[in-house]
Order: C-alpha cells, then structure tokens, then sequence
C-alpha cells in the first residue's frame, strides 16, 4: 500500500547544531549541561488572503538542547518555518546574534544507511541534485523499494534528500530530510518525538560529522 502525504496528519521536529564559537563562559556553562527542556511562546502575525494581519498568533513550542559527544544541539518539535523562526530567536539570546544555532545535516550516504538497514521498513525514497537531464527529482514507492534495483539505480544519479521509514523499534513512521527535518505521522504526544529524534536521528548527525 502505497503512503499517500496527504492522508496523514504530521509534525515536525527540527534538530539544530549549537554552535560553540562566541561563547562566553556563563553561555558555554548553560549549553554543556547535560539535557535543557522547555517552552517558549512567541506572538507572530499571520498571513490572509495575501495580506499580513495585524493579529499576533501565539504559539507554544516545545525545545530540547541536549549535548552528544562534546556537540550541542537544539530539538524544536514545530513546523519548520517556525522551528527555523524559533531557532534565530533563541540563538539572538543566547549568542545575541542570529547564526549561533545553524541547522543540521545529514549526508546522503548516511540517510542511505537508515534504508539499507531496514529496506522493508521504506515507504518513500525521494532523490535530489539529479544528473539526468530535465529531472529535478527521482521518487520511489513502497513497491519498488523491495526485491528491485530501482533504488541502487537512483542512487547513481541523485542524492537522497528525503525518506518516509517505519521504525523497527518504535513503530513510528517517519520522514526524515537531509537538513534533518523530521516527520513523526500519526503521533500526537509531543515528548515521543524528542524521544524519537535522541534515538534514532542524532546518530546520523553524529555520524555525519564524524
């Protein structure tokens, strides 16, 4: 059965990399503590019909910074346009600068490895930077992931940029992104999600970096 996006509900969690440059020693002591929860609210206008209405929107986020191997990183469970927003507010106090907190990356070789060790698991593969001509992307279905080379295939000519996995362990469906954007479907307890990114999503960071 093929995983139709837009049949599920979902959310996103976006996992940024603290960056320690600039840091001045009562900033460096908050962000090598071992694990840092909480919540912030931030008033913003919203979009209608076109036009910026001068009613502010309140919304609550939940944010992780927890450190891994000597690396500081931020877990924001929002959509991605306000994660990022979030992101640049939290980096603007604590660095008092935007650009403190970037995103993430994962390398296509790796998020490659999240399929290779559970290729049944795979809904959905999708390939960008694509050498053939006139094609921006390359997209494979549950059917095609399985018992075919389509996916080797692929590989020769793209990136992978982004994958809808089903996590062995969790349950969980997931689509992951190679700016480490993170899709949990059908979850609506907001903790599983940081539960799910610690496990299963900072080891590919980690192992980007690496």
């Amino acid at each position: 059965m093929t995983l139709e996006l837009s049949d599920v509900i979902s959310a996103h969690v976006s996992v940024r990399f603290i960056s320690n440059r600039d840091v001045n020693e009562k900033r460096n002591s908050l962000l090598h503590r071992r694990n840092i929860d909480g919540y912030s609210r931030q008033s913003l206008h919203i979009f209608q019909r076109g036009k910026i209405v001068p009613l502010p929107k309140t919304i609550e986020a939940i944010f992780n910074f927890a450190q891994f191997k000597k690396q500081s990183y931020l877990i924001l469970v929002e959509k991605k346009r306000v994660a990022n927003f979030m992101a640049n507010k939290l980096s603007e106090t604590i660095f008092e600068k935007v650009g403190g907190i970037i995103e993430a990356r994962i390398a296509p070789e790796t998020l490659k490895g999240f399929h290779t060790k559970n290729p049944e698991g795979t809904k959905i593969t999708v390939f960008d930077n694509v050498d053939i001509p006139n094609v921006d992307k390359l997209s494979l279905y549950e059917p095609d992931l399985v018992g075919t080379t389509l996916f080797d295939e692929y590989a020769k000519h793209g990136d992978l940029w982004y994958i809808v996995a089903r996590a062995r362990e969790y349950g969980y469906v997931a689509g992951v992104t190679r700016d480490a954007s993170v899709t949990v479907f059908d979850l609506t307890d907001k903790n599983k999600y940081l539960e799910y990114v610690t496990k299963e999503i900072i080891p590919l960071i980690l192992e980007t970096i690496s």
